[in-house]
């Protein structure tokens, strides 16, 4: 991982359980906490570097001398930078007719550019993406749905609902739930292939994409058709806000089963979602607009939705990723289908 800050500082104290040091892998924040009392007399890893299991980053001294074991100092063995190697990348300067070098300073930047090291969990979104598209053969598949009846029931029940969950009633949970009943319809698109296998799970954990200042995180609603709608949206709601935080554990991050993208929060009028291995669909939401569209061949305005369905033509055919996506289109234009489980 990286080791993104010290929370103690040189010669300062710290009590047992005090967290020391942040170190941020490919997945979550991992906060360091002491083991015992002490203070901390040496940093030897600086916030920004690249650490490995098992590195030391620091040498401490305990509160209680006498109980601390000896310690065989020669298997101690700080990991040093190559001075030499570190002297040549922080000294050589980049050569040009027209650069201005002196407006370069020792990171490599300059006004014209801004140099800033990828997170690990960037990395890792990145790494993950690229192979979700050269290991699955990923078809998308578009239609659009009329919000009117969800948001009549929004308004009519928000209150309501405010005062029993203590939470605002979205249109999340209606996604969840539309998309767990079409699930148990096309058994396919909640498997997966592992080796030569198909895999078919008898659960359904859906997977929420939430971007954050990071990068992309999906942390996951385990068994999200036994949950209530207040359920669903405390549940977004908790994991939305520990996301932003960088608190998530590695099991908010686990046993996605199928995933939901929500562009629209950010404007997004219409994308092709890339799948989550090993996962075989995803479902993007995206922008509420006012269209005219015709009903009963009558014109008329209404809040329209594109849905897209991503999918692993591998294992999901072409009728089944139709059929799925038009049986989470017409459970959201008929709601009550969706709060009655029929």
């Amino acid at each position: 991982g990286t080791l993104t800050s010290w929370l103690v500082k040189e010669n300062e104290s710290f009590k047992s359980g005090d967290n020391l040091a942040e170190i941020e892998t490919d997945k979550i924040t991992i906060e360091i906490p002491a083991q015992a009392d002490g203070v901390m007399k040496k940093i030897i890893t600086q916030s920004g570097e690249n650490v490995k299991v098992g590195q030391i980053i620091a040498e401490f001294e305990n509160a209680y001398k006498k109980e601390t074991p000896n310690i065989n100092k020669e298997e101690v063995v700080p990991i040093k930078k190559n001075e030499e190697v570190k002297e040549i990348l922080t000294t050589q300067k980049p050569l040009s007719p027209i650069d201005d070098i002196p407006n370069f300073d020792k990171s490599g930047n300059s006004k014209r550019e801004k140099r800033i090291p990828i997170s690990k969990l960037r990395q890792t979104v990145a790494k993950r993406l690229k192979d979700a598209q050269n290991t699955a053969a990923i078809l998308t598949t578009f239609n659009e749905v009329d919000m009117s009846e969800i948001i009549k029931v929004r308004e009519l029940k928000k209150d309501d609902f405010m005062e029993r969950y203590n939470v605002k009633l979205g249109f999340m949970s209606f996604f969840v739930k539309a998309v767990t009943m079409s699930l148990q319809e096309f058994p396919a698109v909640n498997a997966e292939i592992r080796e030569d296998n198909i895999i078919y799970k008898n659960h359904f954990d859906i997977g929420i994409a939430v971007g954050t200042e990071k990068g992309l995180v999906v942390p996951v609603l385990k068994n999200a058709d036994d949950m209530t709608f207040g359920d669903i949206e405390k549940a977004i709601v908790d994991l939305s806000t520990k996301a932003k935080e960088g608190s998530l554990t590695m099991d908010d991050l686990t046993g996605g089963t199928f995933t939901i993208s929500n562009g629209g929060v950010y404007g997004s009028m219409l994308s092709t979602p890339i799948i989550n291995r090993p996962q075989s669909g995803i479902l993007g939401m995206h922008n509420i607009q006012k269209r005219v569209v015709v009903v009963d061949d009558e014109i008329v305005i209404r809040p329209m939705m594109y849905l897209a369905f991503s999918y692993d033509h591998r294992i999901i055919d072409g009728k089944e990723s139709v059929g799925f996506l038009i049986n989470i289109k017409n459970l959201l234009e008929n709601p009550s289908k969706i709060l009655l489980g029929i």
